[in-house]
């Protein structure tokens, strides 16, 4: 095993955040449309540390950690390119197996099929470090029973950890961590809707995509102008989200950017690229753009007090609407300040096939596909400033 680099105990112990997704290899049909590619760095863990890379910063990168197994077939440059991310990775070799690797096609209306190419090997929360157990937030993309029983393993992990007194020395080990779910969207049927009801009682945070919300309850997508719409957020928020009941439904809708449901407000945000005038659009591609929203908003919401936060905190000082928002939210407004993360963050997941592009200028800044992700959070905040002002109900009603 080639533990994670370049990381001195104490940041080890100091983990923000961690996935359950795995890594895997993907080659993209793209039905026509364009030539098709393979071998492209992909799985839901990729993509979600990507988000939650790009909010760190350099600064803290260390804190984002996950598990990667590399198989007899892992390309070189792949592992070069992640271990130039410098997170708190955990390479796992194993040379007696092929990398996990999965085909991805697409169709029209961003209709996207799946499935693996090469054995899996999923990720249980037994194989996590003391200290990945001990994250302040975990990211999962799975089915509502295994959802259960990661959080549950992962507690008791935690509690049997403190009793043996092997906690680390931070102040978040005794505090419930914050757990974000990604339901998997081969399950998102009505004869699952009981057991996706359930799960949505042990996590904060619940994320399915427009698509797989409708499918869940019987519909072919979700739409929020439509009575049926409204019902099944209805529906979710009664049955209750988290152990308090006040956690987030967040529907992931692609161009139409994003809605966040609690039971005390209703959030919309739009999608950081907007069509210009002409129709042209800097989208190339939407694989992984959900899950490194995810990544974005789970470490976002451990990220007060740092550079991102205080820029949109700045640049939205003055908006009533905003300041009525995180008041309404309560213990909760941290969702807010991570949902603009989460939405620059997609932005640059999808300008091209597979992750952005990482490099340093010239004056020694971090950029991701030659822009800062600070930059992009003062744009996308300084719009959002200048649609408030116009109209705050289109964004924020408060129940």
């Amino acid at each position: 095993m080639l533990e994670g680099h370049g990381s001195s105990e104490h940041s080890r112990d100091n983990v923000d955040f961690c996935t359950m997704g795995m890594f895997i290899l993907d080659d993209i049909d793209f039905d026509g449309t364009r030539p098709n590619v393979k071998n492209v760095l992909g799985g839901a863990a990729s993509f979600a540390v990507v988000g939650a890379r790009l909010v760190t910063g350099r600064e803290h990168s260390q804190a984002v950690s996950w598990i990667v197994d590399v198989g007899s077939d892992f390309p070189p440059d792949v592992l070069d390119l992640l271990k130039s991310w410098d997170t708190n990775c955990v390479f796992r070799e194993d040379h007696s197996r092929l990398t996990t690797r999965a085909w991805n096609g697409y169709g029209p209306n961003e209709k996207r099929d799946f499935k693996y190419l090469t054995p899996k090997l999923r990720l249980e929360p037994e194989m996590l470090s003391d200290s990945q157990v001990f994250s302040k937030t975990f990211h999962m993309v799975c089915s509502s029973s295994r959802c259960i029983s990661i959080v549950q393993t992962i507690l008791r992990r935690r509690e049997e950890l403190q009793r043996a007194g092997k906690a680390p020395p931070v102040e978040h080990a005794t505090k419930r961590p914050i757990f974000v779910w990604e339901p998997v969207p081969d399950l998102c049927t009505p004869e699952e809707q009981e057991r996706f009801l359930a799960a949505n009682q042990v996590v904060d945070v619940v994320s399915p995509n427009e698509l797989e919300l409708g499918m869940m309850f019987g519909q072919p997508g979700w739409s929020e102008e439509t009575d049926y719409g409204k019902n099944i957020v209805k529906k979710i928020l009664e049955s209750g989200i988290g152990p308090d009941g006040n956690g987030h439904l967040v529907i992931r809708a692609g161009k139409d950017g994003s809605y966040s449901y609690s039971r005390s407000q209703r959030v919309w945000l739009p999608a950081y690229h907007q069509p210009s005038a002409s129709g042209a659009s800097a989208v190339i591609d939407p694989t992984g753009a959900g899950n490194s929203f995810l990544g974005a908003l789970t470490q976002g919401m451990v990220s007060t007090g740092r550079e991102p936060a205080n820029i949109v905190d700045s640049v939205l000082a003055e908006s009533t609407a905003w300041q009525e928002a995180v008041q309404a939210a309560a213990q909760h407004s941290r969702v807010l300040t991570a949902l603009i993360f989460a939405t620059v963050a997609a932005s640059f997941v999808v300008e091209q096939i597979g992750v952005p592009r990482l490099s340093t200028s010239s004056d020694g800044k971090e950029l991701w596909n030659e822009t800062e992700f600070t930059e992009r959070v003062r744009l996308y905040t300084q719009r959002l400033y200048r649609t408030l002002e116009e109209s705050p109900q289109k964004h924020f009603q408060i129940n």
